[in-house]
């Protein structure tokens, strides 16, 4: 995304099939690079195959996997190119963690670490969520030109 001329999505199937179908035909349609981020549950996260699809969307319910596209187009028709496609957390990372061994096992074998390593986590949640937030409630380059003259247009002369 830093470089402004690839789309770039997120996205979890088992979260909203809807936006994983949408993001993937953007891509396909978009005349550059495309990269698609997909989240994809396994069986070395110590789950029951299952419930992949349910896993998927607790970890974006969770903040642990926001969905986002950046479409280039966008910026081109003067609207913000970063769209941020899911809600804001709804319920704590330990929530969605411990649903998976993978996440499990530390806190048999040291609980006090675990507990840390999980604080640290969900900090590193909210504050990914604080600047994807940002950088979907940015203006586009034109909004903030014409906000700029209607403020400049208002003020008096000195």
């Amino acid at each position: 995304m830093t470089y402004g001329y690839v789309y770039v999505a997120q996205v979890a199937m088992g979260a909203k099939d809807e936006h994983t179908l949408r993001v993937f035909l953007e891509a396909e349609s978009y005349p550059g690079p495309s990269l698609i981020i997909a989240y994809s549950h396994c069986i070395a996260h110590g789950i029951n195959m299952t419930t992949g699809m349910q896993n998927q969307k607790a970890a974006v319910l969770s903040g642990y996997w926001p969905l986002f596209h950046y479409d280039p187009r966008l910026a081109v028709d003067g609207k913000n190119p970063f769209v941020l496609d899911s809600a804001a957390p709804k319920f704590p990372f330990k929530e969605f963690a411990y649903r998976e061994n993978r996440f499990n096992m530390l806190t048999k074998s040291n609980p006090q670490e675990a507990k840390r390593l999980l604080d640290l986590a969900q900090e590193d949640i909210r504050g990914r969520w604080k600047v994807y937030e940002f950088l979907a409630s940015q203006a586009s380059e034109s909004e903030m030109h014409q906000e700029f003259h209607q403020i400049s247009a208002h003020k008096e002369p000195v």
